[in-house]
């Protein structure tokens, strides 16, 4: 087809596209479990043998991608401009990551168990169709991340440009106040999304050395801002020399509520690890996240708090930004080493955004509308409504809010991966029929489709912490006592109290319908083969380890837009 002829197909299609809805219905693809006349996608079987590349290593790998962010920089240092010392600021986030660590082992073995993805496995517990709005709300959360990485990463890449036209910072600005942003910014971010999405489009596995790259330039990136701050404050006083600016009973609510933010921000992984964990090869190397977790997250929290601390210091301030202290490096050796802190977090949070949240978001939509949206339409959906529809630029305006913003995340995940849990591993007891999970007619309708009993433990976990959260984002609402207290500890609460309300309620409410002697397994279905576009290491035909020299890599064309 020549180049022109290729132009005329596109200008048709979209031509077709924007005038028929019926032009936008993909291909209807056969399922290895789901019944002929449910629309469905491969995404969502159970990833076949060939597949099941994963290992303990490779999700060492996949931390270092995900959490290596600017949000992981920035949550620490917050909780020292909140007003914490440095020491406590440190337990918080090392708590907060125990804390999130406990549910995203128990459902990362789902995926490892069972290889089938967080939509499907959802089913168990919630029911076929009320699984959909477990889907429902990790899309959403999945779409503030990405909205809060890009919005970010627009710094990241102002730091660039300034530190080689610094007159870039003096663009007039043309945009109401009440917007929340400026010209300036708003140029940022335009040319930061223009940049991170064509590499969004790009699918993860041929981006290995990309996540390699972001995992060493982030790294050097944290280590050398420390170690560059740290020397400056030295001559100038200690940077350990500090007191907490809260006291009492205040002081011992605010450590709370710091734990739950850290924990909070890594709610969304803790609800849908299965998504990632359905391509471990074995069941048990999954579990090694209880440490890689907490101990990347500590490195980037130690880092951050050292270099917030001689901030302190240096400026005077506490500067939980990295980009805005960045930005304070005018002179000649400052602006080089402004460009490259601000070309690390460019990539650092394209990284993010491609590992964690545009893939997570883009398989909710092909699992919630499978008819029109597969994995690249969905991409792109994610994007723009991230990028231009929601407006991170009013929610992490400041320490306090970013804060609030990762904890009224955690609400509403929280009781989520509660009740997955604790169906799996309490109620189930790891017995699950997996091809009953395709079947919107079988043994996991439940009513209708929908679990009574995760419904009532989803409402009593979510309801009481609604007022803390109205109050935590407007606080001239003026609520006290323990309603507030209880807001301080929300996830623990929204949690714990899901297993018990869910597993109480199964236990003298037993859908006994659903519970099968033994696991039946995806494996033992014909059908299970891999139409995706991989690259196959290190397993045989048949799933056995391959032991000759050569890596076999099926490619298959990516899907038409």
């Amino acid at each position: 087809m020549t180049l022109r002829n290729r132009f005329d197909s596109i200008g048709a299609d979209i031509k077709a596209k924007a005038t028929s809805r019926s032009a936008w219905v993909l291909p209807k693809e056969s399922s290895s479990f789901a019944p002929p006349d449910t629309w469905t996608n491969k995404d969502n079987d159970v990833t076949p043998a060939s597949r099941r590349t994963w290992t303990a290593f490779t999700i060492l790998g996949f931390w270092f991608s995900d959490a290596l962010n600017m949000q992981g920089w920035e949550a620490p240092a917050s909780i020292i401009a909140v007003g914490l010392t440095w020491r406590e600021a440190i337990l918080c986030n090392c708590l907060g990551m125990i804390i999130v660590a406990i549910p995203l082992i128990f459902n990362g073995a789902i995926g490892a168990n069972l290889h089938v993805p967080y939509p499907v496995a959802a089913r168990s517990g919630f029911g076929f169709q009320f699984a959909k709005f477990a889907v429902i709300v990790r899309f959403v959360t999945a779409l503030f991340w990405h909205s809060i990485q890009t919005f970010s990463g627009s710094f990241a890449l102002t730091n660039c440009i300034s530190a080689i036209w610094p007159s870039y910072l003096n663009i007039p600005n043309h945009i109401p106040e009440s917007v929340g942003l400026t010209t300036q910014q708003m140029v940022s971010h335009v040319l930061f999304w223009c940049i991170q999405f064509p590499i969004l489009m790009i699918p993860p596995h041929k981006l290995r050395w990309f996540f390699i790259f972001k995992a060493v330039v982030v790294m050097a990136s944290c280590i050398g801002v420390a170690a560059g701050m740290v020397k400056y404050a030295s001559s100038n006083g200690d940077i350990w020399a500090q007191e907490p600016r809260v006291h009492g009973s205040q002081r011992a609510w605010l450590i709370m509520t710091c734990m739950m933010s850290s924990a909070g921000g890594w709610a969304t992984m803790a609800t849908n690890i299965p998504d990632f964990t359905r391509y471990m090869q074995g069941k048990k190397g999954q579990f090694w996240q209880a440490l890689f977790l907490p101990v990347i997250s500590t490195f980037l929290a130690v880092m951050s708090i050292v270099a917030t601390s001689a901030g302190k210091v240096v400026y005077g301030e506490y500067i939980w930004d990295p980009t805005v202290l960045a930005a304070m490096w005018t002179g000649p050796k400052g602006r080089t080493a402004r460009f490259f802190v601000g070309f690390a977090w460019v990539v650092g949070q394209i990284g993010t955004n491609l590992s964690a949240n545009v893939i997570t978001a883009a398989n909710d939509l092909t699992s919630l509308f499978p008819k029109y949206i597969n994995i690249r339409r969905g991409a792109v959906i994610v994007t723009i409504i991230a990028g231009w529809i929601m407006q991170p630029w009013k929610i992490i305006n400041s320490a306090a809010s970013l804060l609030t913003f990762m904890a009224g995340l955690a609400i509403f995940l929280a009781p989520v991966a509660g009740v997955l849990a604790s169906d799996y591993w309490l109620v189930k007891r790891r017995k699950i029929d997996v091809p009953g999970l395709y079947d919107p007619h079988g043994r996991y309708e439940y009513w209708h489709g929908l679990n009574w009993r995760a419904l009532v433990a989803f409402v009593v976990s979510l309801g009481p912490n609604l007022p803390g959260l109205a109050n935590s984002v407007s606080p001239s609402l003026g609520l006290t006592g323990g309603i507030v207290h209880l807001w301080d500890v929300n996830y623990l609460y929204g949690f714990y109290v899901a297993v018990f309300v869910y597993v109480g309620l199964s236990l003298t409410f037993p859908a006994k319908e659903t519970f099968v002697p033994e696991m039946i397994s995806g494996d033992v279905w014909p059908g299970t083969v891999d139409a995706e576009s991989e690259i196959i290491e290190g397993i045989g035909e048949e799933g056995s380890l391959d032991t000759s020299e050569e890596k076999k890599q099926v490619e298959v064309e990516s899907e038409k837009f």
